[in-house]
């Protein structure tokens, strides 16, 4: 690692900009993280998805990263869960593909269908809410419409008890905050499990038709083969997180999109585009996962003239990579739902793709639509300057999304 490293901004002002600088020191660059870790950031459409499918990539810390393995990456380090967890995001080779396959059968076609009208009834209570907003009355619409649907969906899905979802909240918005100090991460990490212990022990009293009970099935039959305890935690913590937090920040950046750009909005109304294009777009060009922590090289890496050394950490960043020039030429800094190319790395690629990307898009494509016909005047009711960033360099989001339902032309 001879360059000189891009700190990353752990409060996430302009990821963006960052993506730009970071482009601009060609496909890889080293990067800080917190407490002074390095790591290359692969910001090369091309080249990160050759990466994404090499056998010489690993996500498990705890075989293929030497500071890890050495004992040098404390507990208290604001990334440790990204990296320490036991679960298929951080498994590799044969681990990886037992516990996928473990997951999958929440995550099938006919599955995510079925919970179509469940994201039908929660968009239409939600709209319902909204509605009641005095005309005029600004309302903020990640708070109250991009934040509370995904949280709704993952926790039918996974059959939590609403009294437990507050506190879910809370931890898995400090899981995402990269700005929190070692202590107040430490905290939030024990807050987490104690909660995902106290969920695990409901539904293995209370079992049902839910995800939780079908993995706490697998674990519970412990032939060898199954999910251990710490794999069935880490399992629903990966499951939470995952299938939440990306999905409020498509549905706000999508939102935020069109609100932006009304030419966009134009093109949908005389359907010279369509929703899904909207979403393809909006995955792309606010990617909802900015950087994913974290890989690291097997073996030294030779690829596209690009060294990685044994044992060194890869940052996959999809928010930069999902904006190459190589990729979507001269505009791909430009929000174009009729682009041609569809092509983007907001899910990841290869064996660690998204398994709950199908159900993130549906949920974009019922709500989306529904919220734009329900409130056809929505405005935004700040100025750009004003919404904030979520304070993080893995979730893209906005702080807030304030609007005015009802504006008058």
């Amino acid at each position: 690692m001879a360059q000189q490293p891009i700190t990353l901004d752990l409060t996430g002002t302009d990821i963006q900009g960052e993506s730009a600088r970071l482009r601009e020191r060609g496909p890889v660059a080293l990067v800080e993280l917190p407490a002074g870790v390095r790591a290359w950031s692969v910001t090369d459409a091309g080249l990160l998805k050759k990466l994404l499918i090499d056998a010489r990539v690993s996500k498990d810390a705890s075989q293929h990263w030497p500071a890890f393995i050495n004992g040098e990456i404390p507990q208290d380090w604001p990334l440790f869960l990204w990296v320490a967890v036991n679960n298929m995001f951080t498994a590799y080779g044969a681990d990886h593909k037992r516990l996928r396959k473990l997951v999958a059968p929440a995550f099938t076609h006919r599955r995510t269908e079925a919970m179509r009208g469940q994201i039908e009834r929660i968009t239409e209570e939600l709209l319902a809410e909204l509605a009641r907003t005095p005309v005029g009355e600004p309302v903020d619409l990640r708070e109250g419409f991009a934040y509370p649907l995904p949280i709704q969906v993952i926790s039918e899905l996974m059959g939590v008890p609403e009294e437990l979802n507050p506190g879910l909240r809370t931890c898995v918005d400090g899981i995402f905050d990269t700005s929190l100090g070692p202590e107040e991460s430490q905290a939030n990490y024990m807050e987490m499990y104690r909660i995902l212990g106290e969920l695990v022990a409901f539904r293995r009293d209370h079992p049902g038709d839910d995800m939780t009970s079908l993995l706490i099935s697998h674990r519970d039959e412990d032939d060898g083969s199954q999910l251990t305890e710490q794999e069935l935690i880490d399992t629903l913590l990966l499951v939470i997180s995952a299938g939440h937090e990306t999905t409020v920040n498509l549905l706000d950046q999508a939102i935020f999109a069109l609100l932006t750009n009304p030419e966009q909005r134009v093109a949908l109304v005389e359907e010279r585009a369509t929703w899904a294009d909207l979403v393809e777009e909006a995955l792309r060009f606010e990617a909802p996962v900015a950087h994913l922590p974290l890989r690291f090289a097997v073996d030294d890496i030779e690829i596209d003239g690009v060294h990685i050394a044994k044992g060194e950490p890869i940052l996959a960043s999809y928010a930069a990579a999902n904006r190459d020039p190589k990729l979507h030429g001269d505009t791909a800094d430009q929000f174009d739902v009729s682009r041609d190319s569809k092509d983007h790395l907001a899910f990841g690629y290869g064996v660690h793709h998204c398994l709950g990307a199908p159900l993130a898009r549906l949920e974009a494509l019922v709500s989306l639509p529904a919220i734009f016909a329900r409130f056809p005047n929505m405005r935004l009711a700040a100025d750009l300057s004003e919404l904030g960033t979520v304070v993080s360099f893995i979730s893209n989001g906005h702080a807030r999304l304030p609007v005015t339902l009802n504006y008058s032309t």
